[in-house]
């Protein structure tokens, strides 16, 4: 391969092109420098977790200023915390980031640890994470595979097994290319690589600072790596949901199971999302059917939510635990994507009613 042999220029080539064009992120120190607060550099990388830079940004600034550090964010509501993190989806990620939060304030006097053995061991704290952290962070030396990492170093190497079989190779090869030195600097410079250059589609390979020593350039198709297997077909499920709306303004909310699919949020009433074509609402009311279902992809399956809708009394309360919430502040119960669109769909329905 033609990366062999050279090795050590591969990481003096990436870190003096980083040293020049580094991203400006608000979590990251400056090029040469380890962060000066784990805090942050942790809470960016939980969300960064299958997430864009783009779309994480405004969700830090507003955790950070919200919760400036780790104890204050272990001593929050677990409410609050998912209100606040509603639209950002893959919410267990949220119910981790606050137990994490508690064993750091709890048991470790709100210090994060400075070794990757050390982080790997706070609840919800998965080898990507802890290596990052340790890398980018406290200055260790740490393998740091991320998906722009993984596409990287498997065009880099011109690696051939398809994902996911290829990342114990793909982990191999990124640990012979990382630098005693700078670590952490070199891990944001390999994802800044893969987000700026060795994009999926179209990589500018012309400008790369590793094109020298890149196996996949002396392929015709160096986007055809990292090889993927077939994908298997997403299974499509079938739900419904209840908009119960009082007279005065009200809306019906209930709290998601801690566990499971959207744990923890706040959420309309919903049967199982077995397939059923029809499901037994929650209770007796002149139910109407929106016109259209809500369409949700989740990572490992598509769902279509069928919405009823209806006006109760003002003495009926649904059964089960739940809150009355007041509509025109619905915007403020940190619904989750699917439950925001049903109920952005419900109040159009309800205010073209009202306008007949």
């Amino acid at each position: 391969m033609r990366v062999e042999g050279n090795i050590p220029k591969i990481a003096s080539d990436l870190l003096a092109h980083y040293d020049v064009h580094a991203r400006r992120l608000p979590w990251r120190a400056p090029p040469g420098a380890n962060a000066a607060d784990p805090y942050r550099v942790w809470l960016s990388e939980v969300m960064l977790q299958q997430t864009t830079v783009a779309a994480v940004g405004p969700y830090f600034a507003k955790f950070t200023q919200r919760w400036p550090d780790v104890t204050a964010l272990a001593a929050e509501e677990d409410a609050e915390v998912m209100a606040a993190w509603a639209g950002l989806g893959y919410y267990a990620r949220a119910r981790n980031l606050l137990a994490c939060a508690r064993a750091v304030a709890g048991d470790h006097g709100g210090v994060f640890p400075d070794t990757e053995d050390g982080l790997r061991a706070l609840p919800g704290v998965g080898a990507y994470t802890a290596a990052a952290v340790a890398a980018i962070a406290f200055g260790r030396r740490a393998v740091v595979v991320d998906a722009n990492v993984e596409r990287v170093v498997a065009r880099l190497f011109a690696i051939a097994t398809p994902l996911p079989a290829a990342r114990p190779e793909i982990r191999a090869a990124t640990d012979a290319i990382t630098p005693d030195a700078r670590a952490g600097d070199f891990a944001q410079a390999m994802m800044d690589l893969g987000a700026t250059i060795c994009t999926p589609r179209n990589p500018a390979c012309g400008i790369c600072p590793l094109r020298q020593d890149c196996a996949a350039v002396l392929t015709a198709d160096p986007a055809a790596f990292p090889v993927k297997a077939a994908k298997k077909a997403r299974p499509h499920r079938l739900g419904h949901g209840w908009w119960i709306e009082r007279p005065d303004g009200h809306v019906w909310l209930v709290r998601r199971p801690g566990k499971g699919m959207l744990g923890g949020m706040r959420a309309l009433p919903t049967s199982e999302w077995n397939g059923a074509p029809d499901a037994t609402p929650p209770l007796p009311a002149p139910w109407r059917r929106l016109a259209e279902p809500v369409r949700h992809v989740f990572t490992h399956f598509s769902l279509a939510l069928t919405v009823h809708h209806a006006h109760v009394g003002p003495d009926v309360t649904p059964p089960g635990e739940g809150e009355w919430w007041p509509v025109a502040e619905i915007g403020k119960a940190g619904l989750p994507t699917l439950f925001a669109r049903a109920a952005e769909m419900a109040m159009k329905e309800r205010n073209d009613d009202a306008r007949l």
